[in-house]
This record gives structure tokens, C-alpha cells and sequence, in this order.
């Protein structure tokens, strides 16, 4: 079987990421591209759009959101917040709803809901969304309340953890609106989004993300995607099922000994894919890390995995080398300090601290 090693990966990956060439695609192309950004912190899915890109544009990310509308912030991807390209988000949601937590007895113990309870949460919300209204957490909690009655509920449906809301974004009834302040608001995706079509049959939300998933981190295995979309909670048969039904496309190839999946379009590419040699900086929750996920040894070294996948679910932003994680970064009092894993090149490195110092400041 053909075969590459895991540095002309990373090299591969890191050009089709937009990473090692930052060019002139926009936030909408970047986010395609990426499978989705993961935008828990929003400064972060900025900066995630603004390194990969030679020429940034200030608010770029803001317009595609409530301006043009082509992005959406929904939860997707591992219960988290993410941008997602508004005519794909469709897809992301269906294999996200796969997980279907909400019928586990620890699930309803820990949160005091049963699936029928979400039920009737999600047909008051949808009442309450339908005419394109746009409201707040502690709006809607009290529409959601006074139809359902459910006021044991109203604690978990305003948290800020948003439990309750994740399915009803996977099932499509809801998506995040315009901000107010610092409060975030829900509208419905069939109201807010140009030519929204609802949600896609599975097979066809399957090819729709793995194709863009292997796009930009693949070589993968179904389990690699499947850590990635749900920290491999899904039951195998359906991940089996889904890549059966993206298979269309698909080739494989041998990374160190294990067959992965790979777009047959990119197969060529990644063959003659040379190692990099480069050093980059990346911000926190970067997609390069979150698509192999911090437990993926060949980018993260495992005696190093702690300063990297920090408390509280924090992702740290990442110094590469060669298209390992090198080192960590942070910012001081205007100044970017790095803690390397390893020997860093001194002239890359410095041009790379400028780039980023200009970025944030």
C-alpha cells in the first residue's frame, strides 16, 4: 500500500490550512476549509481566521456573522461552539445530533431531563423563534418556562452551559443571533440564514463533513474523525455507516504502519509532499490542534500534553516546528513570551513573534 510519513502529513496539512502560505481566501473560504473554527472564545476564531490570511481584514469575521450572514456560531463539534459556513451548517448539526446524550440515565440524573422534556423545550422554542424574533437566554428561558411549564428546568435552560440548548441547535431550531452587549441571543436558522433547506439526510451530512474533514486533517481513520466530532462517544456502527456512505471520493493511504482515509483528489498532493521546515504560531483552540486532538502524539509530545490541553478545557496557543507542537506562547504585558519543548530556530521564530505582535495589537 502507499505509504507517507507523518511529517509530509503535517506539511500537507499545514498548507491546505492555510498555515504555512497565508493567503486571500476570506473568513467564509478559511472556515470551509477548516471544517468549521471553534469559536467558544471569540477572539480566538478571529485570530484562528486572521493568521491564516496575508492581508487580515479588521471585523471580517463580524460581517460574515450578522452582516452577510454566511457564517453561522452554533454548536457543532464536541458540544462546542464553532463558526460554520451557513450553507453547511446543516450538516455538522445532523452528525452532531448523532450522539443523542440526552438518553443516557447519567445524563438526565446530572441535568433533571428526560428526552420528552426536550421535546416539548424544543417545540416552545420553535413557537417562540418562528417569527424571526431574536432573543436573549433569559428571554427565552421564560418563553420556554411559561409554555412548557417546566420551571424545574429554568436554572439549566438560562446556565451560561447551555445543556439544554445544544440539542435544539443540532435539531435546527435554533442558532446564535446578533450579540446584545455581552449577551448573547437565539433566533431561529430558518429566519436568519439566506437560503436555509434544513437538515440533510445523514448519508448526505456525512459525506458533506467527512470530505471537508479528511480536506483538512486527514489522513484519518473513522476513530481519528469520530474523536474529533464527538470525543468518540458515537457508536461505531454509525461512524461505519457514515464513512460508507462518503466513500465515494475516498482513498487510502498507510501513515506509520496504520490505513487512513485521504480525498482521492489530494492523494497525489500529499504523495509528493516534502517536510516542512518552517516555525508558525497559532492562537488557542486552534483547528490544527483540535482536528488531531491534543492526545495525537505525533503533534503533541505526550510529556507535554498537560501545557497544552490546560484546566477548565483550555487549549493553549502553539508554537510549530516542522508541524509539531515546539512550544507554547502567551501573551505578557504587550510582549509574547514562548516556552519551547524543544530547540526553536531563533530568526523564524522572531519573524513569526512580530507577525503575531501586529495581530493582536
Amino acid at each position: 500500500m502507499t505509504s507517507v510519513t507523518w511529517a509530509q502529513v503535517l506539511a500537507w496539512r499545514m498548507r491546505r490550512q492555510f498555515i504555512d502560505s497565508p493567503g486571500d481566501a476570506s473568513a467564509v473560504q478559511i472556515t470551509r476549509r477548516l471544517a468549521g473554527v471553534q469559536a467558544q472564545v471569540a477572539s480566538s476564531a478571529a485570530l484562528a481566521v486572521a493568521v491564516r490570511q496575508a492581508a487580515p481584514e479588521t471585523g471580517a469575521v463580524a460581517r460574515a456573522l450578522l452582516d452577510e450572514r454566511t457564517l453561522v456560531k452554533t454548536w457543532a463539534a464536541r458540544g462546542t461552539l464553532h463558526l460554520l459556513p451557513a450553507d453547511e451548517a446543516a450538516a455538522y448539526l445532523v452528525l452532531s445530533a448523532a450522539v443523542r446524550n440526552w438518553e443516557k440515565p447519567v445524563w438526565q440524573r446530572n441535568f433533571g431531563a428526560t428526552p420528552a422534556d426536550l421535546e416539548a423545550i424544543a417545540e416552545a422554542a420553535r413557537d417562540a423563534l418562528a417569527d424571526g424574533s431574536i432573543l436573549t437566554r433569559e428571554e427565552l428561558t421564560t418563553a420556554v418556562v411559561d409554555k412548557t411549564g417546566s420551571r424545574h428546568l429554568a436554572d439549566v435552560l438560562g446556565s451560561g452551559w447551555s445543556t439544554l440548548l445544544k440539542p435544539l441547535a443540532w435539531w435546527g431550531v435554533l442558532c446564535q443571533g446578533p450579540p446584545q452587549g455581552t449577551r448573547v441571543t437565539f433566533t431561529s436558522p430558518e429566519r436568519w440564514l439566506p437560503g436555509w433547506t434544513g437538515l440533510p439526510p445523514v448519508e448526505d451530512a456525512a459525506r458533506t463533513v467527512i470530505h471537508a474533514f479528511l480536506g483538512a486533517h486527514g489522513p484519518a481513520t473513522p476513530d481519528m474523525f469520530d474523536n474529533w466530532l464527538m470525543r468518540k462517544l458515537n457508536r461505531k456502527k454509525d461512524v461505519k455507516s457514515w464513512f460508507a456512505a462518503a466513500e465515494d471520493g475516498l482513498s487510502t493511504v498507510e501513515v506509520d504502519g496504520v490505513q487512513m482515509y485521504v480525498l482521492r483528489e489530494h492523494l497525489d498532493e500529499l504523495l509528493a509532499t516534502e517536510p516542512s521546515t518552517s516555525v508558525r504560531l497559532l492562537g488557542a483552540f486552534d483547528q490544527y490542534v483540535l482536528g488531531a486532538g491534543t492526545s495525537a502524539t505525533y503533534l503533541v509530545p505526550a510529556e507535554r500534553r498537560k501545557d497544552v490541553s490546560r484546566a477548565a478545557g483550555w487549549i493553549s496557543p502553539v508554537v510549530l516546528h516542522e508541524g509539531r507542537v515546539a512550544g507554547v506562547w502567551e501573551a505578557k504585558g504587550g510582549d509574547l513570551a514562548v516556552t519551547p519543548f524543544e530547540d526553536i530556530p531563533a530568526a523564524p521564530l522572531k519573524n513569526e513573534l512580530s507577525r503575531l505582535a501586529a495581530l493582536l495589537s
